[in-house]
């Protein structure tokens, strides 16, 4: 374990070194979920006209997907396992590029990392809505890479190890599964199509 925990702080040290002043400010807008706002209210109107009266239970759906991927990370993992972020680890002080944040002071994060929230709401919503409209939209498995981006501006802030990463996208994706089968379960019980009937 130490090993990899020792790893895990040499990865992100070095994906950390790539920044510059320019990107600083780009980075933590990137970060922000409320910067994702027309992106979440994208996906509402797509559901909403591809499936339109069943298109409410798929959003419930989407709705357990983060209460899941949030709750797991935030409320049980995180205050369990106790890892500090890496901008709070004593062992990495001065090694790591951290941002300033809108009020022009540096950025930190909370306390603790592990596991990422971030990492586990993007996940699982991407695998979510690719679950729902990868049949009439192409661009739906783009959800991946929007994901990936904004697990990786984490990294660049340097207030997540890729591990918290790849341990928040596990829940996340997880949790995305588990909402799938919750809403095919109430599809069946109203007797809406929701195109994954027998998935």
């Amino acid at each position: 374990m130490d090993t990899l925990i020792e790893l895990d702080k040499k990865i992100l040290v070095f994906l950390n070194g790539f920044h510059s002043d320019a990107l600083d400010p780009i980075m933590f807008l990137l970060s922000n979920t409320l910067f994702w706002l027309p992106l979440y209210l994208f996906l509402i109107y797509a559901t909403q006209k591809k499936y339109q009266k069943a298109a409410w239970i798929i959003l419930i759906g989407a709705i357990i997907t983060l209460i899941l991927a949030d709750q797991i990370t935030a409320s049980i993992m995180k205050p369990y396992f106790a890892r500090l972020r890496p901008s709070h680890d004593p062992s990495l002080k001065g090694q790591l590029h951290l941002v300033k944040d809108f009020n022009g002071s540096l950025y930190y994060g909370g306390l603790y990392g592990f596991a990422s929230s971030h990492a586990a709401n993007t996940f699982g919503t991407a695998l979510f809505f690719f679950f729902f409209l990868k049949s009439v939209y192409r661009w739906a498995a783009l959800l991946f890479l929007w994901a990936a981006l904004m697990t990786y501006t984490r990294i660049y802030l340097g207030v997540h190890f890729p591990g918290d990463i790849i341990a928040g996208a596990v829940v996340g994706l997880g949790s995305a599964w588990i909402a799938k089968r919750i809403v095919i379960a109430l599809a069946r019980k109203y007797k809406l199509d929701v195109g994954l009937e027998k998935s």
